[in-house]
């Protein structure tokens, strides 16, 4: 199927939605019945599942929960390596011609769907960007800092890409595949989401990128919150990086 066809309204292409998780135990098997029941626009549905070496329950609770879902894939990689590893590789068994990344926690609704796909079914973008700071949706207040955090990369990521995003850490990503088939992706942890973004950016004129606001159901560290001070370095090395270098 071409990306015309998925274009046209109503259509029934094929989506990927991949999960990269790692120690999700508390919340995996809630976010995937939400992922099955979400509005996909008459898209049909495959589920990938990289578990990134959890050392808690996680692959188990995904391994029972698929033998009950015929479009659930459970993959798994031996040892820890980091969201980006995890998101390639199910990137790579992806059949689908839209593909969606979804978190494993329940930060990131799969009720907003119908937004993030909406201007690729319409045929006006090839990219969407889900954003926590666009507004029109609700968040959940927490760190002022970590907020500012990634205002500030965003900005920085701007400044090099020449794109006008408000959130460019969002974890929440949709992709038509024949644009992801056009870039080489290589970090292994959140470094992921500046590179993506560097690396886009390099296709247009001709890449249509949108941003559409998010709901966002934002975690403390206590409740599992994984990315941190270290990761904040590495995104600004990777804008840099990806950007000039």
């Amino acid at each position: 199927m071409t990306d015309g066809d998925v274009s046209k309204p109503g259509g029934t292409g094929l989506l990927s939605v991949v999960v990269p998780c790692f120690n999700e135990a508390p919340t995996i098997e809630t976010q995937l019945a939400r992922v099955l029941g979400a509005d996909r626009l008459g898209m049909e549905l495959e589920v990938i599942v990289v578990d990134d070496g959890s050392t808690d329950a996680s692959a188990d609770i995904v391994d029972h929960f698929g033998k009950r879902v015929d479009c659930l894939q459970l993959l798994r990689l031996p040892s820890n390596r980091g969201k980006g590893a995890a998101l390639r590789r199910g990137i790579a068994a992806a059949r689908g011609e839209i593909l969606l990344i979804q978190d494993a926690d329940l930060e990131y609704d799969p009720g907003d769907y119908r937004r993030l796909l909406g201007p690729i079914v319409r045929g006006t973008a090839d990219v969407v960007y889900g954003s926590r700071f666009r507004g029109s949706e609700e968040a959940r207040v927490l760190y002022f800092w970590h907020s500012i955090a990634n205002r500030w990369l965003t900005l920085l990521s701007n400044m090099f890409t020449d794109l006008n995003l408000t959130d460019m850490e969002t974890g929440f990503k949709v992709f038509r595949r024949s644009v992801l088939g056009r870039i080489d992706l290589r970090e292994e942890r959140f470094g992921f989401e500046p590179e993506v973004t560097a690396k886009l950016a390099r296709l247009r004129p001709r890449l249509r990128i949108f941003e559409v606001g998010i709901s966002y159901h934002g975690r403390t560290y206590a409740e599992g919150k994984k990315i941190g001070f270290r990761d904040a370095l590495r995104t600004l090395y990777c804008i840099l990086r990806y950007s000039v270098w």
